[in-house]
């Protein structure tokens, strides 16, 4: 049911006064608007971010799509305001709300958000509390939302684990259906054993018993409650559970046909220009190879793809819905994808009349990418972009990337060959084992394809190496090295910039303190909590934006919440040590992991010895 009177207040006192007001009405093509009377549970999905990041989230898309197909759940959304929004809304003490039906957060069922990057944490909080939920989990009663989180932060949960009472790794599609419906069904019991609401520390109690229940019976749901954490010279030693009833270790919820997954045909199209303005149609889930630094490719396992025919009539679909035009083919991988080349070509074949561009990002870079750029075209494309992550074979092979500079070099030929004018690389430094001749090597290979670009249309291209600070996450073969400190960054960037010598060669590093906060966000214990909290009650806002990151501010939290960073971020772990996340499973496990590192160890041993 449609919040008329507070929709009113809004329009009248609120949104005239707020930047790009649109982000915040609701409203748009697509929507799913339900009688909250005429359902069995109400859902908010939210995405910690601002309206135009969460709109291009195709996560969010896919589990919209997916509980408002059920007639018995109502599935809305809501986005973190801006500051100007969240100071209104504290002023005139209107909560947070949905853009569905302006109902607020906290007269939800469930509430479920999306964990994509670290540095947002803090908009958790301002979520929560201008939602009207207790920030911490363990103050919340049978009378407020259950408050679970997904994506891949949750790999590690231990630093926002104070503020969630489920936490999920793997697919949301088989888990998310899973835990509302419980949910309901335990919210219900309880109201019904005890003919009145609790609230209160009755409630409280009731809660943890209901929690208990569902991490029992779904052994994906991590309720960090019923885990405690031991220390140790400042480290943690173990992580104990506090009832015997819930699993020892999580494991990570999957699906196993992704075919027969129904694609979001009829995604919500905003009424504002997003970060991604277009269809997003996955292709594959999970990635074939193995790559050493690589989160997502160890997280996303099995590998799962869709048939061709899935992917285009979805996307004919998606067309007729929405108009957009432009389709991006979606995965951590596209040209892996076994179908990759009849594919494009139907796509092309099926939406070149149309007048619509197919985006192919993820492009691998193997001597397949020599045709690609034929095959894919140049329609409002002109630059390609490709991930070669290191610059010298060596280092390749020390972090699985087994992709040549010949078929790089050549692909970018063919692609200035086809209309190409520019070339984005993706690279990393501080990599384990780095030497200033891999530095050397990025810049080297810049100008390289640069001077390719001269050789096939008479003036360099235009080449964009973006440098990326190495963080070493969970769940990687890396997980046990540190993190290189401030003062190694700030060398790396400058030789980098030292050893450019072609004009049309552009060297982004990325912001040095930014990385530094997601090694410790992403790499921390539970104590973490402290500082997000911290930081947050100091003013962290929307700190995934550059311009409002206040690194000074962040730092001061972390020093008083006692947090030591050279232990938490800096120094190794020894394989035998206990990490923060082991108690999060992922496929093939710790021992496989394990195994990789001392691969790369002796690997780096060898490099080591030839230098």
């Amino acid at each position: 049911m449609i919040q008329h009177a507070r929709k009113r207040f809004l329009e009248t006192h609120v949104w005239p006064k707020v930047q790009t007001p649109a982000q915040y009405v609701g409203g748009e093509r697509n929507i799913i608007v339900k009688d909250h009377r005429s359902v069995a549970g109400k859902l908010c999905l939210g995405f910690p971010d601002a309206y135009t990041i969460g709109m291009s989230h195709h996560g969010l898309q896919v589990l919209y799509s997916q509980m408002n197909r059920r007639s018995d759940w109502a599935a809305e959304r809501v986005f973190t305001p801006w500051p100007d929004m969240e100071a209104l809304l504290r002023q005139h003490n209107v909560p947070l709300y949905s853009l569905e039906t302006f109902t607020a957060l906290s007269d939800f069922d469930v509430v479920g958000l999306s964990l994509q990057y670290e540095i947002s944490s803090p908009n958790v909080l301002t979520m929560l509390y201008l939602g009207g939920i207790p920030l911490e989990a363990e103050q919340r009663t049978m009378a407020d939302p259950l408050v679970i989180a997904g994506g891949p932060c949750c790999q590690n949960p231990e630093p926002m684990a104070d503020y969630f009472d489920v936490m999920v790794t793997g697919d949301g599609e088989p888990s998310l259906p899973e835990i509302c419906d419980l949910w309901l069904e335990l919210k219900n019991k309880a109201r019904d054993d005890q003919q009145s609401w609790l609230t209160g520390e009755a409630g409280r109690q009731q809660r943890r018993e209901a929690l208990a229940e569902l991490a029992g019976r779904l052994d994906y749901a991590y309720v960090p409650r019923f885990y405690a954490p031991e220390y140790q010279d400042g480290r943690l030693v173990s992580l104990q559970r506090t009832r015997e009833d819930v699993p020892a270790t999580i494991a990570p919820s999957v699906i196993r046909d992704l075919d027969g997954l129904p694609l979001p045909v009829k995604p919500i199209v905003p009424y504002i220009e997003c970060v991604h303005d277009r269809i997003a149609i996955e292709i594959m889930r999970g990635c074939p190879h193995q790559c050493r630094f690589c989160q997502s490719t160890v997280i996303k396992r099995p590998l799962r793809i869709r048939e061709v025919e899935t992917i285009v009539q979805g996307a004919i679909e998606s067309y007729e819905n929405t108009g957009f035009n432009e389709i991006s083919v979606l995965s951590l991988s596209s040209s892996d994808y076994p179908h990759f080349e009849p594919l494009v070509r139907r796509l092309h074949e099926v939406f070149n009349p149309l007048g619509v561009n197919i985006s192919v990002p993820s492009l691998r870079v193997n001597e397949q990418l020599r045709s690609l750029p034929e095959l894919i075209g140049t329609a409002r494309r002109r630059s390609l972009t490709l991930a070669p992550e290191v610059a010298r074979d060596d280092m390749r092979e020390q972090i699985r990337k087994r992709i040549k500079n010949e078929d790089l070099i050549e692909g970018c030929r063919a692609a200035f060959e086809n209309g190409f004018e520019a070339v984005k690389l993706y690279f990393m430094c501080g990599l384990p084992g780095e030497r200033p001749v891999d530095l050397d090597g990025i810049v080297d290979l810049a100008e390289q394809i640069a001077t390719v670009g001269k050789e096939v249309n008479g003036r360099y291209a235009r080449v964009t190496a973006s440098v990326s600070n190495f963080v070493p996450k969970a769940h990687t073969p890396y997980q046990w090295n540190g993190m290189q400190r401030r003062e190694y960054f700030q060398w790396a960037h400058k030789y980098l910039w030292s050893r450019r010598s072609i004009r049309s060669i552009n060297i982004k590093c990325h912001n040095i303190e930014t990385s530094l906060l997601e090694g410790v966000l992403s790499r921390g214990d539970r104590r973490t909590s402290k500082a997000i909290r911290l930081a947050w009650e100091r003013g962290a806002r929307m700190d995934g934006w550059t311009e409002h990151l206040d690194p000074q501010r962040w730092w001061q939290a972390i020093a008083d919440a006692g947090l030591d960073v050279d232990q938490q971020v800096h120094q190794a772990y020894g394989l035998m040590d206990k990490l923060p996340w082991d108690h999060v499973n992922v496929k093939y496990g710790r021992e496989f992991l394990e195994k990789e590192q001392n691969r790369a160890t002796v690997q780096l041993a060898a490099m080591a010895n030839a230098t």
